[in-house]
């Protein structure tokens, strides 16, 4: 609905595309573009904590201590020719002056968010060049033992993300969870599959859909356990993974990040062990329990595409509907 993707919408639709996003219209002063601060208008958040994980680092720290001084930070230079006594967010991720910013960063899904070999000679490129940007003022062993406790992070979270998942998946191959896929109104794409089937993950029709369709997240319409899974892998992995990346580490643990998992693990399996509780009750006692009309109608999602798309091509999903691969991206 519009009024809950106002926030989503003012970053990802023409400010990705537009050089005043970061160059500030009327002023235009590359100046300005330098600070990492500009950066901050849209990388903060719980799912992409990029803005808090450099500012409580060290670097972010020496940034915010020295940057009045422009013997210290003198922004006027190019990014090619600066010399700062600290890195900003511009310095390590648009290193030189280009201005792809994807070049020299690890933020991929698969090399944060998913249980993806971190080593794997597909990344090593990559990971090489990252090593290359903290060489500029650290030696090359400290920049692979930070990255090697980055992939060490990442992959303990991995096995936290994964139990918390199975947690969920078996009580819902079981019966218990609630509501079910099929009580569900539809998610945005039209589809009554269960959310936490994500990238084809899954097969069988118990998870709903057909071989090889993928579920979509849901924050809300959904059962409490499975916005647990969703918060635990969408949010404090990311406070994990994002800190670690900016040498912000206690983001990566006491702040939400590894006992923020540890916490929604716990929570998952609690959740989990009540259903299973109230499912013996309900079975002894004769209860035939059905899920309440509001899930079926769900909380304002006659506003998303999901609803128009069952009552206006029924059978259909977004994804039939689309004329060729990749129309969605750009429509």
């Amino acid at each position: 609905p519009p009024g809950d993707t106002a926030g989503c919408t003012f970053c990802h639709t023409s400010p990705e595309e537009r050089c005043s996003t970061c160059h500030q219209r009327h002023q235009f002063n590359p100046a300005v573009a330098r600070k990492s601060e500009q950066c901050k208008t849209c990388h903060w958040g719980k799912d992409h904590r990029d803005w808090e994980a450099y500012d409580i680092s060290i670097h972010g720290t020496v940034y915010q201590v020295n940057k009045w001084d422009p013997t210290q930070f003198d922004m006027s230079k190019k990014l090619a020719d600066a010399d700062y006594v600290g890195p900003t967010c511009q310095y390590c991720h648009m290193r030189g002056g280009h201005h792809n910013v994807q070049r020299l960063s690890t933020v991929y899904t698969s090399m944060g968010m998913s249980n993806a070999d971190r080593g794997a000679p597909l990344w090593k490129e990559k990971r090489d060049t990252w090593v290359s940007v903290c060489d500029d003022c650290h030696s090359p062993r400290f920049a692979r033992e930070n990255l090697q406790a980055l992939d060490e992070a990442c992959k303990d979270a991995g096995l936290k993300y994964t139990e918390t998942f199975k947690v969920a998946e078996n009580l819902m191959l079981d019966g218990m969870g609630e509501p079910m896929p099929k009580d569900l109104a539809p998610d945005w794409s039209g589809q009554h599959i269960w959310s936490l089937k994500i990238g084809a993950y899954h097969e069988g029709d118990k998870y709903g859909g057909k071989k090889g369709e993928s579920g979509e997240f849901r924050m809300s319409n959904c059962s409490d356990i499975e916005r647990v899974c969703f918060e635990s892998v969408g949010y404090w992995m990311t406070y994990i993974f994002k800190g670690m990346a900016h040498g912000s580490w206690n983001d990566a643990t006491y702040c939400d990040g590894s006992f923020g998992m540890d916490r929604w693990l716990v929570k998952a399996k609690a959740a989990s062990e009540q259903a299973r509780r109230f499912t013996a009750l309900e079975k002894k006692a004769g209860i035939n329990w059905a899920p309440s009309e509001f899930w079926r109608k769900g909380d304002y999602l006659d506003q998303l595409s999901g609803m128009k798309i069952v009552k206006e091509f029924p059978g259909k999903t977004i994804f039939d509907l689309c004329p060729e691969p990749g129309w969605l991206d750009t429509h």
